[in-house]
C-alpha cells in the first residue's frame, strides 16, 4: 500500500483520531490487517503503520537471543513504546495521551502520507517544516536523482559513496 497525501485532522476528546476514508478504502484486512501500531518515528513524529506491515518489518530483522548492542538499543527505544491501535466501526484509532503530550500533539494534526506509513504532525511545525523545505526542493530533488543513480535497482536511497 503506498500512503499519500496530507490530510487536517482533529482528535476528539477520547483520544480518537478518525483515518482518512481515502486511506481505509485501500486498506485490505487480509493485507495490511485490523489495526495500525504508533510508534515513535526517527524524525521525532508519531508514526502509524499498517498491523501486518509492522509485524513483516518487525519480523525480517534477525532474531537472535544474542543481539548486538545496536539492535538491543533499538528494540528497547521501539517496542515498549509503541501500541496497536485498533481501528473502530467509525474509522477511527484512540491514540494514547501520554504520547499524543510527549509528541506534542493537540487537538488538531496533519496526517502525512509517507509511503509506507503515515505520519502525525503538529499544524503548527507541518506548515513551518513545509516552508523549509519547499525552500530547498531544487536541491532535495537532485540530491534524490543522485542517491538514485548509486542504487538504480531503486532498493532505497543510501546516503554517500
Amino acid at each position: 500500500m503506498l500512503f499519500t497525501g496530507e490530510y487536517e485532522h482533529t482528535i476528539d476528546s477520547k483520544q480518537r483520531l478518525a483515518i482518512p476514508a481515502e486511506i481505509r478504502a485501500q486498506m485490505d484486512p487480509e493485507t495490511h490487517g485490523k489495526a495500525f501500531y504508533l510508534a515513535p518515528g526517527a524524525n521525532g513524529t508519531l508514526w502509524l503503520w499498517p498491523e501486518l506491515t509492522f509485524v513483516r518489518m518487525t519480523n525480517a530483522m534477525e532474531q537472535t537471543l544474542l543481539p548486538g548492542d545496536e539492535a538491543m538499543e533499538f528494540e528497547e527505544l521501539i517496542y515498549p513504546e509503541s501500541k496497536r491501535l485498533e481501528i473502530d466501526s467509525a474509522g477511527r484509532v484512540r491514540i494514547p495521551e501520554q504520547m499524543l503530550a510527549e509528541f506534542g500533539l493537540g487537538q488538531t494534526v496533519i496526517i502525512l502520507g509517507m509511503k509506507d506509513h503515515l505520519e502525525l504532525r503538529d499544524p503548527q511545525q507541518r506548515k513551518l517544516q513545509r516552508q523549509q523545505t519547499l525552500a530547498k526542493r531544487r536541491d532535495i530533488m537532485i540530491r534524490a536523482r543522485e542517491a538514485l543513480n548509486r542504487n538504480p535497482s531503486g532498493g532505497g536511497m543510501k546516503e554517500g559513496p
